[in-house]
Order: C-alpha cells, then structure tokens, then sequence
C-alpha cells in the first residue's frame, strides 16, 4: 500500500483498523497504538533499533497482535518547516516499511513532541530522570499519534 497523506488515511483504513505511531530515533522506536475506534492513543513500547530487517520483523508482529490497520510516523521538521537529514532518514523507513506491509503508511509533524512528553513525565508523573529515559519515546510516539487521533475527528 502506498504512503497516503494525512487527509488520505482514513479512507485508506480497514474497518477497525488500528493505527499505530511511530516515534524514530537513530537508537529507538518509540510506539504507540491507537483503540480501533481511533479516538485515544495508548503508549505501547520502545524498540532498540539494530538492523532493519531484524526491526520490521518485531514490528511485523506488534502489527498483527495488535490488529493495526495503519501507520503514522512522526516526521521531524526543523522549527521553520523544512526537512533536514532525520526527516529524510524518516522517508527512508517509511519507503522501506512500505515494502513489507500491505497497509497506508503517513507522516505527522512531531515538532516539540519530545520536549511535550519530557514536561508530562515531569510535571504529572513526577519521574526521575532514569526512568523518563525509559518511557520517553513511546510518550512522544503517544503523544503524536493522539495529535494524529485529534486530526482525524476534526476533519
């Protein structure tokens, strides 16, 4: 299936599909995965990245235990909207995803995202730093796929 646009998506979506997001660092994969009404996004796990293929193999499997119907990945913009390497790096994932699994694949802008999940963690769930390190990513995976979620019910 191809990569699809934000305003594509839920056309391109089986009935009940879950999505799940993606937050891409060079050392991990934050995910996240929606409820199949697509209305609240649910911090799932971090990934350490290896190779590719060793890594779609996990996510191949997290796709089929949890009945996901898309993908959406946080795409990187530098603060005035342009792309620089890691949003290109993203692209590239997502080229390489689209090889290997039959369901649409879009982007999210996940500008700030990060430094959005870091506050949570801080303010709401009091953590130390240790432990922040641990569940940031799949916060920030959360937190632009329920961005994502917000879009979809507005438009």
């Amino acid at each position: 299936m191809p990569i699809v646009e934000p305003t594509e998506m839920k056309a391109a979506l089986a009935p009940r599909g879950r999505l799940l997001g993606f937050d891409l660092g060079t050392k991990t994969i934050g995910l996240a995965v929606s409820d199949s009404l697509l209305m609240v996004s649910s911090p799932l796990e971090t990934l350490r990245r290896t190779k590719f293929t060793a890594d779609a193999e996990k996510l191949l499997a997290l796709i089929a235990e949890k009945e996901v119907g898309g993908l959406v990945l946080g795409l990187p913009r530098n603060m005035d909207g342009s792309e620089g390497p890691r949003a290109q790096s993203t692209r590239a994932f997502a080229n390489n995803m689209a090889g290997k699994v039959d369901l649409p694949i879009t982007f999210w802008d996940e500008r700030l995202t990060t430094a959005e999940a870091e506050r949570v963690l801080i303010t709401q769930a009091d953590m130390n730093r240790k432990r922040r390190g641990e569940v940031i990513d799949k916060m920030a995976a959360s937190i632009i796929l329920q961005n994502f979620l917000d879009y979809l019910q507005n438009n």
